[in-house]
């Protein structure tokens, strides 16, 4: 019995180090937008880490049951569509092709980065578990992005982040301020909205909108 015991030992410590490498190198992938900077792109299509700071969700978090779930929510749902247009305008600020599109992603990553950053510390004084990274649907739509190149790629990036992406915010936040309870929270939501207001009307002014085009057409046939 002790001659057997002997000679598990080192199976023992083999599988005791391997579990600890296996947590280690675990922690090391699936962190690296919690700590680390968010990085742009480095070549090819790679989406760019997660921005930093925005991970906050742990083991263990005592939740602050005097926040509305609804504030809970919102504070969840902010995060997430912020960190995916950081993620996305990082990407463009160094993919687009035109400058005017490149000089509006490098705005959104500036603006977006310091909300997040406001919206972190307010979770993190409420005990409010934020994710790690946006949802796989918006991942797939970075990374789908990342493969467009060209007109193509400033066209999509405008269209559905300068656009489309900053639609939903304003009627979530129009919403939000109207049906959060916490004061801190609805005076953030109050100071940001006309941020993502700015942010629509200038995207929507770019020619990859589409919609300049079509104005400046209507404006010609209604002049002919």
């Amino acid at each position: 019995m002790q001659r057997n015991l002997v000679r598990m030992m080192p199976l023992v410590a083999a599988l005791t180090f391997a579990a600890g490498a296996g947590m280690a190198q675990s922690t090391g992938a699936t962190g690296g937008g919690t700590t680390g900077s968010g990085s742009s792109m480095t070549g090819g299509g790679a989406a760019p880490a997660a921005q930093p700071g925005t991970g906050t969700r742990n083991a263990e978090t005592n939740k602050d049951d005097q926040l509305a779930r609804g504030d809970r929510r919102f504070i969840q749902e902010a995060a997430e569509s912020g960190m995916f247009e950081v993620q996305a305008a990082q990407l463009a600020s160094t993919k687009a092709t035109d400058p005017a599109v490149k000089s509006f992603a490098s705005m959104l990553v500036d603006h977006h980065t310091a909300a997040n950053n406001e919206l972190v510390q307010m979770a993190n004084s409420r005990k409010v578990e934020l994710p790690a990274a946006p949802p796989r649907a918006m991942r797939l739509e970075v990374e789908k992005l990342g493969k467009r190149s060209g007109k193509e790629f400033d066209q999509d990036f405008v269209r559905n982040v300068g656009i489309k992406a900053h639609e939903k915010d304003i009627r979530n936040f129009e919403k939000a301020s109207a049906g959060v309870k916490d004061p801190q929270l609805k005076a953030w939501v109050t100071k940001t909205l006309p941020t993502l207001r700015d942010h629509l009307a200038q995207a929507q002014k770019l020619p990859q909108s589409g919609r300049a085009n079509a104005a400046a057409a209507m404006g010609n046939k209604a002049g002919s």
